[in-house]
């Protein structure tokens, strides 16, 4: 027997049909390329995203064709987010941080109709337009004015321009909620990156849980700035989550250094930011340089790659602004763990918290997680075991688009499907998953397991460490030691010495690092992650030379 309750479809274009109905005076604040700041509301909003969808109609766009977008965090992009999903078509949200074969790689295995584009990223246009033999045209996400002149690009269109010719009249159509919606590439440092085609329902599946109290905890009380690229796995949802509950957004667009993104914050009252370690050692530093503090800002959501816990303490203990350490993929959708506290955890000292923050968190609400062994078996949840972290869940990957991968992601456990993530974790008793390496940047010294992240997060405590990475390095006893690079701030005078012995009492004797290797830079994906494998080709054999040396 079926309950006897109303089916409606979860499509995204719902999600804006709501904040236009209930929220339509909320506001939207876009710092442009074009340089000033744009406003408008969510009223808005819907009503230039319906001229998007009747656009692309008039255009020939039809249900399931790829639209292709290279453009910053701003209202412009949030339209397209929401009409070309909304009417069918799928947004594929492409990393202009990529090296220019990979965008065009990207472009032609999506097989993408149209590409729309900030003005910033006309130099990368030129690049790929002759290489993406199957997109009709390029469309520069600017007014007439501003539009580029003798650009050498055939079919190039202005997005205003484009906008004028659709109606906002334009009604969604009810689409089937298991439709695709969104495509996202991995930016995986090896091979060519793979296609994660997320559906309406698990999107919207995705929006409510990471919405919720114990996890990002968004209201229409909030103020909301995404650091987090919109090209970077939907921004981690806030524009979706924005929507559903009525918070006002918050774009920086392309100025993501430390004073510009304060003074949005403070301008705008931000309360909720998102965004990578590394965009936050900016903003840190601006502070510290200037004397100033947060006004507004009760909480900052931090992921894409481990939290150091200096910056937990001091964003926490300093600011006063409450740290939310996050994990997930581009498989997930992304969000799986989010670091919130249980009520036993207040009556902790800030310390004893900072250690519970500092794992990567408590999974949310429709994502199921284990860690398992060599063999399979799943492995207990002390705290201190360590074996492959899986997960399934209604918005994780099932398998990746078009299939070229040379399996399908998914392994079978115990009878049951899993996402096998790469990563070697941790769970506590309280389900607090911790992060300890990479499958493949796990330290293996003499058959026993190094953390390289533990490492790193007691280097980054150093008041004279600026960035710290650990590697696997080459060794003639032990086959694999632990070798720490690291990046001086500025007029330190930090010497291997006494780096070394900053760690004793901290960790494992063993453990210690067996040496560091300073640089002046520390290589950055396109995502803000440590490319560990540049590093292991330019230091893996350190160790081995010194020896000999």
């Amino acid at each position: 027997m079926h309950g006897l309750m109303m089916h409606k479809q979860l499509l995204i274009s719902s999600l804006i049909e709501h904040a236009d109905r209930h929220h339509g005076d909320t506001q939207i604040v876009s710092r442009r390329v074009e340089g000033d700041i744009h406003r408008y509301t969510f009223r808005d909003c819907h009503r230039r995203a319906r001229q998007v969808a009747s656009a692309l109609t008039s255009l020939g766009v039809q249900p399931a064709d790829r639209i292709g977008t290279l453009a910053w965090n701003g209202y412009r992009h949030l339209e397209l987010y929401y009409g070309v999903s909304g009417m069918g078509a799928i947004v594929h949200t492409i990393n202009p941080r990529l090296h220019e074969d990979q965008v065009a790689y990207i472009a032609n295995h999506a097989e993408d109709q149209y590409i729309f584009f900030d003005l910033t990223f006309l130099p990368l246009i030129k690049l790929i337009a002759g290489r993406c033999n199957r997109v009709k045209a390029f469309i520069a996400m600017t007014d007439h004015t501003h539009m580029p002149k003798d650009a050498g690009i055939d079919n190039l269109l202005c997005y205003e321009d484009l906008l004028q010719q659709g109606s906002a009249d334009y009604v969604w159509p009810m689409l089937d909620e298991d439709a695709a919606s969104t495509l996202c590439y991995t930016s995986g440092t090896t091979g060519n990156p793979k296609g994660v085609l997320y559906s309406h329902r698990s999107s919207l599946l995705h929006t409510y849980a990471a919405a919720l109290p114990d996890a990002l905890n968004c209201s229409a009380r909030d103020v909301i700035l995404p650091v987090v690229p919109m090209f970077h796995v939907n921004a981690w949802g806030l524009p979706y989550i924005a929507c559903m509950v009525g918070a006002k957004l918050v774009f920086p667009g392309p100025a993501l250094d430390g004073k510009s993104l304060f003074e949005l914050l403070e301008v705008e009252q931000v309360t909720l930011c998102a965004g990578v370690p590394t965009v936050w050692q900016g903003l840190l530093g601006h502070l510290e340089e200037t004397g100033q503090h947060f006004s507004s800002m009760k909480r900052t959501i931090i992921g894409g790659a481990a939290c150091p816990t200096a910056m937990l303490h001091r964003f926490q203990e300093i600011y006063g602004v409450a740290v939310l350490h996050v994990w997930g993929m581009t498989e997930l959708s992304p969000i799986g763990t989010i670091g919130t506290l249980k009520a036993r955890h207040l009556a902790m000292s800030p310390a004893e918290r900072n250690a519970v923050q500092s794992k990567q968190g408590r999974a949310v609400f429709g994502v199921d997680m284990k860690i398992v062994g060599a063999d399979g078996l799943e492995l207990p949840w002390d705290g201190a075991t360590s074996g492959d972290l899986m997960v399934r869940g209604p918005w994780v990957v099932r398998d990746y688009f078009k299939n070229e991968s040379d399996c399908s992601p998914l392994l079978e456990h115990a009878g049951q499907a899993w996402f096998p993530t790469g990563d070697v974790a941790t769970i506590d008793v309280d389900g607090f998953m911790q992060i300890t390496d990479r499958s493949k940047d796990v330290i293996k010294s003499g058959g026993e397991w190094i953390g390289s992240i533990d490492l790193e997060n007691v280097a980054m405590t150093h008041p004279s460490v600026s960035q710290a990475a650990c590697i696997a390095a080459k060794h003639a006893k032990w086959d694999e030691r632990p070798l720490l690079v690291v990046v001086r701030k500025a007029q330190a005078a930090l010497t291997r010495e006494e780096l070394l012995a900053f760690y004793e009492g901290k960790i494992a004797k063993w453990w210690t690092p067996d040496d560091v290797v300073f640089v002046d830079t520390i290589p950055l994906g396109a995502t803000g992650k440590v490319l560990k494998n540049r590093l292991r080709e330019q230091f893996g054999d350190h160790l081995l030379v010194k020896a000999v040396g």
